[in-house]
């Protein structure tokens, strides 16, 4: 687990699953607490950490397609794409990710 901190792509996996986990717990969570019960807490304190993770994994996104020399149109798109989709960071890790 902690080679995965010593390269763009293993900091990328780790975001993009803290990413998906924040984004899950937004709309699954957060959302729900704020308009089904007047509670916007939740909202309060996920949402600013969801943006933040979502702008470090873009970012790093781009580090890593910019290192590897990926496509834009074929890599790059789906693996920043993916974090707008609940579970897609999941997905994008287990097809693209995991093997690089």
């Amino acid at each position: 687990m902690l080679d995965m901190f010593k390269t763009n792509v293993g900091r990328l996996r780790i975001l993009g699953f803290f990413e998906g986990i924040s984004l899950i717990i937004l709309i699954f969570v957060a959302t729900p607490m704020k308009y089904c019960f007047a509670n916007p807490g939740w909202t309060k304190l996920i949402g600013p950490v969801h943006g933040a993770l979502f702008l470090l994994y873009a970012i790093n996104a781009l580090s890593v397609s910019v290192e590897r020399n990926w496509k834009f149109w074929t890599t790059t798109w789906k693996v920043i794409m993916a974090s707008f989709i609940p579970f897609g960071t999941f997905y994008i890790d287990k097809k693209i990710l995991s093997k690089l």
